[in-house]
């Protein structure tokens, strides 16, 4: 798409649009163009000596008129463009002709080079000092578009992604170590933030999130020091950096975590939280030793976003009404199961939201702790210690509670009481790794647990993976490719056809088509034949009758449904239907 696409027509007899735009009264255009009437902008100018703020923003944060509104005006009395910067296709190298400081002071992106000209996009396209100063930073003549101000601070943040800073301060932090730097006496106060190391770790963290980023990968490799983000599920490179500042990057999240910094042969796990642009991050920290160095993974989780509701996890209606039937028995065990990073915590956490009330007694046994819910009694599993799950657990039984959270059945020991107690008359909720539904009671079986007892207080068990969004701008129908219509043809009855979108690609979603991830699912509900059959140990039994249940409303056919309401892609809900065909 070219930038004459993304604007709008200019008026009959439009000037050039190169050149130092006129100083005019914003007001005055927006009554001339029959905007705002003279009342409210008179209304708007005595507001302004109360408040010192502009005029513009006035009348958007007072609902006289939208910022696209406002642009667009701008554009047709200054005869320039109107740019739409949500399906603009920008390129990285023109936006960066302009530093970051400059494009946010100024408000002003680089969208086009043209040649004799430089086409910018302005938030204030009558900002005669913020258009001198880009002109004299740019040393070339520029052509103004205008654009709402909105769009423009998102995509800065989108565009300026700190990989020059995270870059320039990973060779600051290079030459400030120096070629004889002994890591293992390195260290840092809290108060230090001043420091290289801090600085390079705070731009990592603000980086991540400002990207939704899920993860922060620190891989030391033969050929340097690699720093990849998790987004959507995918990893993209950061920045590659000296394999020399690893050690210090490690021992300084080590020293953030409160773990040992002289142990560096061993697997470390650990813990801290981040305080960024008022927002509170929760890291999950993973160390291990690897043939470069020590390989850092850290989870991010967002303490400020709250609980997700059942209802907004995208499971579908009728599933969700038998889930919350489920969810109202007073005794059995409910398992969540699937991969790890499959969504499994937050469908169990928003099962906890639902049921939680002052009439119940709520125990949680998790490791970690990952979301901090008022009104339940919330335990950290600590070995070290010898705080282990099956420990806790039991304790928990004497605790008299109505519900209780077991955060993964990870062996017989802890599988064992968590079905007794399902049996004596708990709720029980828990999670285990298995590939779907219909496979989750021979896993059981398969820990030991006696079969007498899966069959009496399993009642049912929840599958689920996650699959990227399409992104909602720049989504458009297109016909599956060969290796999607074969897949497609043993799902689909002949004669049968599906419309499917695909993300092509913009500034919202960084080029990759998709913008966030839902939830797939598929449940199975233990009846008197299923759980005569899980009691028999027949597993041939049991799955012809589990996929019975399960006909048409299996992972793969949740996916499929998502892909014709336009949701996600083919290319996602195959990915789904191999992962369980393989």
């Amino acid at each position: 798409m070219n930038t004459a696409a993304a604007a709008t027509a200019k008026p009959a007899g439009a000037r050039p649009t190169t050149g130092r735009p006129e100083k005019l009264r914003l007001g005055d255009v927006l009554v001339q163009q029959r905007l705002i009437s003279q009342d409210q902008l008179q209304q708007t100018l005595e507001l302004q000596q109360q408040t010192g703020k502009k005029v513009g923003r006035l009348l958007i944060e007072t609902g006289v008129i939208t910022e696209e509104l406002l642009a667009d005006a701008l554009a047709r009395q200054l005869r320039v463009p109107f740019i739409n910067l949500k399906t603009f296709p920008f390129r990285g190298e023109v936006v960066k002709l302009l530093p970051e400081s400059a494009a946010r002071r100024f408000r002003v992106l680089a969208l086009e080079d043209k040649g004799d000209s430089l086409l910018v996009a302005m938030a204030d396209p009558l900002d005669l000092f913020a258009y001198d100063e880009i002109t004299r930073l740019l040393k070339r003549n520029i052509s103004i578009a205008a654009v709402p101000e909105s769009q423009l601070a998102l995509a800065c943040d989108r565009l300026y992604r700190r990989t020059e800073e995270i870059s320039g301060l990973a060779r600051a932090l290079e030459k400030d170590l120096g070629d004889a730097v002994d890591f293992g006496e390195l260290t840092a106060s809290a108060g230090a933030e001043g420091a290289p190391v801090v600085r390079l770790l705070q731009s990592l963290f603000e980086d991540a999130t400002q990207v939704g980023a899920s993860d922060i990968h620190i891989e030391p490799m033969e050929s340097g020091l690699q720093i990849r983000v998790r987004v959507d599920g995918v990893l993209q490179t950061q920045t590659q950096a000296e394999k020399r500042i690893g050690a210090a990057l490690a021992q300084r999240i080590k020293l953030m975590a409160g773990l040992d910094i002289s142990e560096k042969r061993l697997p470390q796990d650990g813990r801290f939280s981040v305080r960024l642009k008022e927002q509170t991050i929760d890291v999950r920290l993973s160390t291990m030793p690897s043939t470069y160095g020590e390989s850092v993974v850290m989870r991010l989780l967002s303490l400020d976003g709250g609980v997700r509701r059942l209802d907004n996890i995208g499971m579908p209606p009728a599933m969700l009404q038998r889930f919350r039937q489920l969810l109202g028995r007073t005794s059995g065990l409910v398992l969540v199961t699937g991969p790890t990073g499959s969504g499994k915590s937050t469908t169990l956490y928003a099962a906890l939201a639902e049921l939680n009330s002052t009439e119940l007694k709520m125990i949680t046994v998790e490791d970690p702790v990952e979301y901090r819910l008022p009104g339940i009694t919330q335990v950290q599993v600590n070995d070290k210690i010898e705080l282990s799950f099956s420990k806790v657990l039991r304790a928990t039984l004497r605790q008299d509670p109505d519900v209780i959270l077991v955060g993964e059945m990870r062996d017989t020991e802890t599988a064992e009481i968590g079905l007794r107690a399902a049996i004596t008359g708990h709720l029980v909720l828990s999670t285990l790794h298995t590939r779907d539904a219909a496979s989750t009671p021979f896993r059981l079986l398969d820990m030991g647990v006696p079969p007498y007892m899966v069959a009496t207080s399993l009642q049912a068990v929840v599958a689920q993976r996650l699959v990227r969004v399409n992104c909602e701008v720049c989504s458009e129908e297109r016909e599956p490719d060969a290796q999607e219509s074969a897949w497609l043809s043993g799902l689909l009855t002949p004669g049968q056809t599906i419309r499917a979108k695909r993300g092509r690609g913009c500034s919202t979603c960084n080029g990759t088509g998709y913008a966030g991830r839902q939830g797939v699912y598929e449940m199975l509900e233990m009846d008197a034949e299923l759980t005569q059959s899980a009691s028999r140990s027949d597993p041939a039994a049991f799955l012809r009758a589990a996929r019975a249940r399960m006909a048409g409303q299996t992972l793969t056919h949740h996916a499929l449904e998502l892909v014709r309401q336009g949701r996600t892609s083919l290319a996602e809900a195959m990915r789904v239907g191999y992962d369980l065909e393989d």
